[in-house]
């Protein structure tokens, strides 16, 4: 029970114990705030210009939530279609990688031109840039089908689509989660960056706004919140993982 709290409460705990270290190291050698503002300078910042932050955290969340909703029924259709079949996998794949190697920032000027500055480049980045762990995953999960299940099914009349639906996809559910937890943070990735280019709202954009003003504290105050959002919804797939995913979690639940 000890063990288990310690685990619970660690995050927290080495968060809080970084956050003490920075802000004696930067009173110790006193640290100028406009090279790398103290805790205490940020937290001072957070508090006088929470109305402007929250306004701007609120763009870049609806945002990231739209490009990332967008990714998960992308990356889970191609993911199926991958998986299901030795031809696509082999077909789609090596060109999923390679497309996933190129700098999502470098599609932003582009996107600019399409669509315009504002919401468009922002969600279509946001999506770029996640779609690609969910789908991989999903593959991953139904192409490492072991053979012996997949046999044994079919001799109990089972057909390929009952095989892929039934057992494949349920069996891909870890799978699932993992990249999901792994895409939202690089969702919002894309949305901050491509807000720093072609938007006049989001964190993104306060990021330029206030470095250009020299305002240290309020840069760093907008990346907190974009860390605060981003571990939000990381523990909350967590949490949802756990409770629909459970039995894949047995050996080390026990632990």
């Amino acid at each position: 029970m000890h063990k288990k709290t310690v685990e619970r409460w660690s995050p927290w705990l080495l968060l809080a114990a970084t956050i003490l270290l920075w802000q004696i190291i930067c009173s110790a050698f006193n640290v100028s705030e406009f090279i790398f503002p103290s805790p205490w300078a940020i937290g001072t910042q957070l508090v006088e210009f929470g109305g402007v932050i929250a306004g701007h955290a609120w763009r870049t969340f609806w945002v990231t939530m739209a490009g990332f909703g967008i990714a998960i029924v992308v990356g889970v259709l191609l993911g199926f279609v991958i998986g299901s079949s030795r031809l696509a996998y082999a077909a789609v794949y090596p060109l999923m990688t390679a497309f996933n190697a190129l700098p999502k920032a470098a599609f932003v000027p582009i996107l600019v031109v399409w669509f315009g500055i504002g919401v468009g480049p922002a969600i279509l980045t946001a999506f770029l840039i996640s779609f690609f762990p969910i789908m991989v995953n999903i593959a991953t999960g139904l192409a490492t089908l072991e053979p012996e299940l997949e046999d044994v099914l079919r001799v109990l009349g089972a057909k390929r689509w009952d095989v892929l639906t039934k057992v494949g996809l349920p069996r891909s559910l870890p799978y699932f989660y993992g990249s999901l937890k792994v895409a939202i943070t690089l969702a919002f990735v894309g949305t901050t960056v491509s807000e720093m280019t072609a938007a006049n709202e989001g964190i993104g954009y306060l990021l330029i706004s206030a470095g250009s003003s020299m305002q240290m504290g309020l840069a760093f105050a907008g990346l907190m919140v974009v860390g605060a959002m981003a571990m939000a919804m990381y523990e909350l797939f967590s949490w949802v993982e756990k409770r629909t995913t459970g039995w894949a979690h047995r050996g080390s639940q026990g632990e």
